[in-house]
C-alpha cells in the first residue's frame, strides 16, 4: 500500500507596501492593521533621518493571539540570529487585550533601527551579540498620533525647568527605563523627545544621527563622548546647552502664547481624566471628583493634571491664566485627599469661564462686524469660494465629438 503525505498548508500571511514586512498569524485585517503600523513608524524613521528606504534585511513578524497553555511567553520580543544568507531578524507579537500601539511602535523601531545597524556587515559571525540601539532613541522618535504628544511632554519638562532640577545629560544618557515607575517613565520619554530633537536641528543632524546609528555595533565608552564625537556642532561642556534645550522645549517664547480660543480647548481637554478602577478606565470630567476622587489610581492622575495645568499656565492667554492655575490648585488638593469647599470653588470657576468666554465672544462679533463695514470695497478673501460656487451651479457643456452625441441621444431616448 502506496502512502502519500500531503504538503503542509503554509501559514497565511501578509506583506507590507514597502516588503520589508512580512507578517504571519492571525486575521486578515489584524496583519493588515500590523503592516500599516509598521510602514508608519518606517516612514517616521525615515523622515527623521532624511534618509531614503534601503533596507537590506526583511523583518518578519510572527503575530499569535494569546493562549492560556502559554502564559509565560512574553508579549513583545525582537529575536535577532544569523543565517547562511545574512542577518535574521523577528519579532513575535503576542495579541491580547492589553496589547497597545506605543508599545508595538517602539519594538517595531527597535527592529528597525538594527537592521541599519548591520545593514553594512554581511559577514557577522555566527553567535555574535548583537549591540541594542539606545532608549532614548526608541522613544524619542516623533509621531503625530503618540499617546505622549509634543505638547505634554514640553508640559511634562516645564516643571523642572522652573525647579531647576532638570537631570544632566549623562545621567540620563545611563538612565533605564524599565525600572523607573510610571510616572518616571513618562518623564524619561519627555527627555528623549527633547534630545532627539536637539540633535536634528544641530547643523547637519540628520546626516550625523544616521552616522551615528550606523557606528552603535562598535560604540565603546561613555554615551556622551559617542554623542560628541557623531555630532561636531555639540561643544566639550554639553550641559549648559543641554539645559537651554530642554527649557526650550518645555515652554513657549511670550510671542507665542495661545490665543483664549486654543486656551479653553486646551483647559477643557485637560480637565477630563482617566481613571482606572477594577472594571477599566472612566474618563471623568473634575467636576465630578466625589464618584471617582477615592479610586487608587485617581491620586496619580489628579497629580498629572495639575502639573500639566501649572505648565498650562506658561502658555495660557494672560486672561486664562488665573483660572488655569487655580484649577492647578484644586487638582492639588484632591491629590492629596482634601475634597473641603473644592465643590464650591470649580462651580465658581466654571461660571466664570461661562462668563470669560462670552465677553471675548461679544469682543470677537464686534471686532469682526467693525472690519466687515470699514472696508472701502470687497476684501477678494472669498473670491475663490465664489468663483468654484459659480462653476458649480453652471451646467456643464455637452461634449460633441460622435460617441457623446450617440450616448446623449440614447440617453434621451431612455429619459423619455
Amino acid at each position: 500500500m502506496l502512502v502519500t503525505s500531503l504538503p503542509a498548508a503554509s501559514p497565511e500571511q501578509s506583506v507590507s507596501t514597502s516588503r520589508q514586512f512580512i507578517v504571519y498569524g492571525t486575521r486578515v485585517p489584524v496583519r493588515g492593521a500590523i503592516c500599516d503600523l509598521a510602514e508608519r513608524t518606517k516612514r517616521e524613521l525615515l523622515t527623521l533621518l532624511d534618509e531614503r528606504d534601503n533596507w537590506a534585511t526583511p523583518i518578519v513578524i510572527n503575530a499569535q493571539y494569546a493562549r492560556a497553555n502559554l502564559p509565560e511567553k512574553p508579549r513583545l520580543a525582537v529575536n535577532v540570529g544569523q543565517t547562511g544568507f545574512g542577518l535574521k531578524l523577528q519579532l513575535d507579537l503576542l495579541i491580547d487585550s492589553e496589547i497597545a500601539a506605543p508599545e508595538v511602535r517602539r519594538e517595531l523601531l527597535r527592529a528597525l533601527l538594527i537592521e541599519m545597524m548591520y545593514r553594512a556587515q554581511s559577514n557577522v559571525a555566527p553567535g555574535t551579540v548583537y549591540a541594542a540601539p539606545p532608549d532614548w532613541l526608541l522613544d524619542g522618535v516623533p509621531a503625530p498620533q503618540s499617546d505622549l504628544p509634543r505638547e505634554r511632554a514640553a508640559n511634562l519638562l516645564a516643571l523642572p525647568v522652573m525647579a531647576g532640577t532638570v537631570l544632566p545629560l549623562e545621567k540620563f544618557l545611563e538612565q533605564r527605563p524599565s525600572l523607573l515607575d510610571a510616572s518616571g517613565r513618562l518623564l524619561y520619554r519627555a527627555y528623549a523627545a527633547a534630545l532627539v530633537e536637539w540633535l536634528v536641528r544641530l547643523p547637519d543632524g540628520p546626516r550625523h544621527l544616521a552616522a551615528y546609528i550606523s557606528d552603535l555595533p562598535f560604540a565603546s565608552g561613555e554615551p556622551v563622548g559617542q554623542l560628541r564625537k557623531h555630532f561636531p556642532a555639540l561643544e566639550e561642556d554639553t550641559e549648559k546647552p543641554w539645559q537651554k534645550q530642554v527649557a526650550r522645549f518645555s515652554a513657549r517664547q511670550p510671542y507665542e502664547l495661545l490665543s483664549n480660543a486654543e486656551t479653553e480647548r486646551i483647559l477643557k481637554e485637560k480637565l477630563r481624566i482617566e481613571v482606572r478602577d477594577r472594571s477599566g478606565a472612566t474618563s471623568w470630567e473634575l467636576k465630578d471628583f466625589p464618584s471617582f476622587v477615592n479610586e487608587r489610581s485617581a491620586r496619580t492622575a489628579l497629580s498629572f493634571l495639575a502639573q500639566d495645568l501649572q505648565a498650562l499656565t506658561l502658555q495660557a492667554n494672560p486672561l486664562f491664566a488665573p483660572i488655569v492655575a487655580e484649577y492647578a490648585q484644586v487638582s492639588r488638593l484632591l491629590a492629596r485627599g482634601r475634597t473641603g469647599g473644592v465643590s464650591k470653588r470649580i462651580e465658581r470657576l466654571e461660571r466664570t469661564r461661562r462668563s470669560l468666554a462670552s465677553q471675548i465672544q461679544g469682543i470677537d462679533d464686534y471686532l469682526n462686524w467693525f472690519e466687515a463695514t470699514s472696508l472701502p470695497g470687497p476684501s477678494g478673501a472669498f473670491a475663490g469660494y465664489l468663483k468654484a460656487a459659480e462653476s458649480a451651479n453652471r451646467p456643464e457643456r455637452s461634449r460633441r465629438d460622435p460617441i457623446s452625441v450617440y450616448l446623449d441621444a440614447i440617453e434621451t431616448q431612455f429619459q423619455n
